[in-house]
């Protein structure tokens, strides 16, 4: 076994690996970039080395300051963990080059599986079942579309250098090829550095399952189950779950030899993973599904942990034993099989508005308690603390919530608890996104495909389960609570409401959405309250501390509630969900006047791409204006209401602040 290895990436893998290292006893050195040198990353290794800028180009993807560090440092073996440069045969080849371990597989494995056309040109060799597509190397323009209306719509293009839903665009109509096919090729360049594409029939009702497999350099090849990760928005994995609802014991083991077949194919060793686009004549027929090689990833996956949590196993642990020339440690009949796990990814995006990626910092990252696999396990990885900061220049990913149960209902339960425990503030996220996602019948009953969020979107986007009533009452218990805390013994601090005759009355103003709401408390003489909502009739409000929460009752409302004050907005959790909720001080709002129109703003930080229109054009409400690129993907940016262009602020490839006039309008 090495005694120092290096870990050639940041983030939540970089620590997920760290830690299996420590518990082995090896030495762990970190990398960081300029926006990474406070990063949690950094602390959880034994040494750690500067390798450059903020962007990825400049710092994680430059491998030849990684292969520096590593021999400046004396590690023996560089770990890539996902992304980056995890799946770089240049890189792996430097490596081996060096003198260095590359724990994953060889640099030809990486080469042969990691462009999607070659790859499966290889798996038609290998009897492997594939798509109707086009795989070629003649990457004009007219040829393309000539290959996807001869498949017949809806196809789809991917990037054959892609992954992770990079450089992906589902076509419906010949008339939309084009300039789908423009914005695929943008984000492959910009993401990979190669625009090549390949065209592929869209797969009706689709479930995406994937195989692990692991294979030593002593001929070894096992798979480890499956994962079903076909709950998707914009071609990524939001939920994944092992084993896959559903799955017979046979087409488990047909796709799990299928896999083992395509790793052999190509001398595989180390983790990786085989992906199958499977189609479903009806949800509960598993033995009609057929399935088709869609990519091998030559990495261990983001979703690696429900593999682990189903099996016992520690798969980082596998890794290194396997590069450090160990034979596997489980032949294929004795890897285990128990319960179901799922995994969520929590992400700093607002679902709400096409899932637009946020900036922002963890004011608060309250985080359910965690629990060994034996009782039930919650675990959660991450790679930020409370107080980090989520930048535009890497993955909007903040941390994966990981639950194992007996039961697929009782780990569905179990998820479901742990969403509700996990307090976020300071940025958007999809907390509240995935807990909707839990509840509707499509996931709870295991009806899977690819088109799940789009089929239930009315029932997961724009939706608030705590309501205004609720979100009142929190906000004025909780300042009573706190008024309480700060006055302690002295009667004269304390704003009870006292009065020596009469009811004492009390006014607050809140902003809930788009409403201006008013509420009234009185406090009667016996020193209960009663709280009224605009011009409803006034109702007992008991509030009970318990921990940091109040249990709260009022009228028809009743619900464990924490607050947390983000200045004047106050973030309001609850078991029913989680939502905000403004008190408006009267004073600090004095003599301000409204904002003037007309500007049309970045939502995010970002690159400007493109402007779709120039100065003097009319545009529709909806019409695209520009295109962005942040943390990683394109964004496009639509005109809020009807007008004329008056004005380009920038030009393409400038680099703009979230906040920042890109345009202006006139109506």
């Amino acid at each position: 076994m090495f005694k120092k290895i290096l870990i050639a990436n940041r983030g939540e893998i970089a620590c997920r690996v760290a830690a299996t290292a420590r518990r082995l006893g090896l030495h762990t050195v970190a990398v960081y970039s300029d926006a990474d040198a406070q990063a949690k990353h950094v602390a959880a290794c034994d040494e750690a080395v500067h390798i450059g800028g903020s962007a990825p180009k400049d710092s994680y993807l430059q491998w030849q300051r990684i292969i520096e560090a590593a021999q400046a440092t004396g590690a023996q073996a560089i770990h890539p963990g996902y992304g980056f440069l995890s799946e770089n045969e240049e890189f792996a080849q430097a490596c081996a080059d060096a003198g260095l371990v590359f724990i994953g597989p060889p640099a030809s494995a990486i080469a042969a599986m990691g462009l999607k056309a070659e790859s499966k040109r290889l798996m038609d060799r290998a009897g492997v079942p594939l798509v109707p597509g086009y795989h070629g190397a003649n990457q004009d323009a007219a040829v393309l579309q000539a290959e996807a209306d001869r498949i017949g719509y809806p196809v789809l293009i991917k990037a054959s250098a892609g992954g992770g839903g990079k450089g992906m665009r589902a076509v419906e109509q010949a008339a939309d090829f084009a300039e789908a096919l423009a914005s695929c090729k943008r984000e492959a360049t910009n993401s990979f550095g190669d625009d090549a594409v390949l065209i592929e029939k869209y797969v009706q009702r689709p479930r995406h399952i994937e195989i692990q497999v692991f294979a030593d350099s002593h001929g070894n090849c096992v798979y480890l189950h499956e994962r079903d990760c076909s709950v998707q928005r914009r071609h990524q994995k939001v939920l994944e779950e092992a084993p896959a609802p559903g799955m017979s014991a046979h087409l488990r083991q047909r796709m799990g030899e299928a896999a083992v077949a395509a790793a052999q194919a190509v001398g595989y060793v180390g983790a990786g993973t085989v992906e199958f686009i499977v189609e479903q004549t009806g949800y509960d027929q598993p033995e009609s599904m057929r399935f088709f090689f869609m990519e091998m990833n030559t990495r261990l996956q983001v979703e690696h942990p429900v593999t682990e949590a189903i099996t016992g196993l520690d798969l980082v642990e596998w890794q290194l034993r396997v590069a450090a020339g160990e034979p596997l440690p489980l032949s294929q009949a004795l890897i285990p099989l128990r319960g179901h796990a799922i995994e969520a990814r929590i992400c700093a995006e607002n679902p709400d508005k096409q899932f637009l990626p946020a900036t922002g910092t963890l004011h608060v990252y309250g985080k359910p308690a965690c629990t060994s696999f034996e009782v039930g396990m919650v675990r959660i990885d991450d790679g930020v603390r409370e107080g980090d900061a989520i930048s535009p220049f890497y993955d909007s990913m903040v941390a994966k919530l990981i639950v194992h149960g007996d039961t697929r209902a009782q780990a569905l339960a179990r998820l479901d608890q742990a969403l509700s425990e996990l307090h976020i503030v300071g940025l958007a996220t999809n907390v509240q996104f995935l807990r909707h996602v839990l509840a509707t019948e499509s996931f709870a009953q295991a009806k899977l495909d690819t088109a799940l969020i789009p089929r239930e979107a009315a029932q997961l986007f724009d939706q608030d389960k705590v309501g205004a009533p609720l979100a009142v009452a929190a906000v004025v218990a909780h300042v009573l609570q706190a008024e309480q805390a700060l006055a302690g013994d002295d009667p004269f601090s304390a704003r009870d409401g006292w009065r020596s005759h009469g009811v004492g009355q009390r006014r607050f103003e809140l902003t809930y959405g788009e409403q201006t709401l008013h509420a009234q408390l009185s406090y009667q003489r016996d020193g209960s309250l009663q709280l009224a909502l605009g011009d409803a009739a006034p109702q007992p409000l008991h509030r009970e501390p318990r921990g940091g929460e109040l249990v709260l009752r009022w009228g028809e409302h009743a619900a464990r509630t924490r607050l947390y004050w983000q200045d004047e907005v106050a973030h309001v959790f609850t078991p029913q969900g989680a939502t905000r909720i403004t008190l408006i001080d009267p004073l600090a709002h004095a003599g301000e006047t409204a904002q003037e129109g007309g500007r049309l703003t970045a939502p995010m930080p970002g690159k400007i791409i493109s402007f779709l229109v120039k100065a003097g054009d009319t545009v529709s409400k909806g019409q695209a204006l520009a295109v962005m690129e942040a943390m990683k993907m394109e964004h496009t940016i639509a005109a809020p209401a009807d007008g004329k262009v008056g004005e380009l602020m920038y030009v393409p490839g400038d680099q703009v602040a979230e906040g920042a006039e890109l345009l202006k309008m006139e109506s």
